[in-house]
């Protein structure tokens, strides 16, 4: 099971730090990514990061948003700075061993949290 966390009411300029958990022992051997869902859009890929810690950023988090993990603790974070009202969204942490050149379609991973809500006001 995965667990999301972190989310929460920000102004825009603000941060937030979310994070992805499980009790899975093998968590640490997969690629953990976060993808986010506004309300009327589909979901989209927002962020990696693979077994090695090498990461993956879709193009309009790049400079404000970090993925990191912790395997020590089974978690993996994601850091999001300087939010902006787009930014609006359920955030969904999601495991699976993807390809490189499937990484960010959601049909590569096939666990997945429960959500947390972000909402970025102006």
């Amino acid at each position: 099971q995965l667990q999301a966390s972190g989310g929460g009411l920000v102004q825009t300029g603000g941060s937030l730090r979310l994070s992805c958990t499980s009790s899975e022992r093998t968590f640490s051997r997969y690629t953990t990514a976060w993808f986010r869902q506004a309300p009327g859009k589909e979901r989209e890929f927002v962020a990696a990061v693979k077994w090695d810690s090498s990461t993956s950023y879709e193009d309009f988090v790049k400079g404000r948003f970090t993925i990191s993990r912790d395997n020590a603790k089974n978690l993996v974070y994601l850091q999001m700075n300087n939010l902006k009202p787009e930014d609006t969204a359920v955030y969904y942490c999601a495991v699976g061993r993807p390809i490189t050149s499937a990484l960010r379609a959601d049909t590569s991973y096939y666990y997945w949290g429960q959500g947390t809500l972000v909402t970025v006001s102006s």
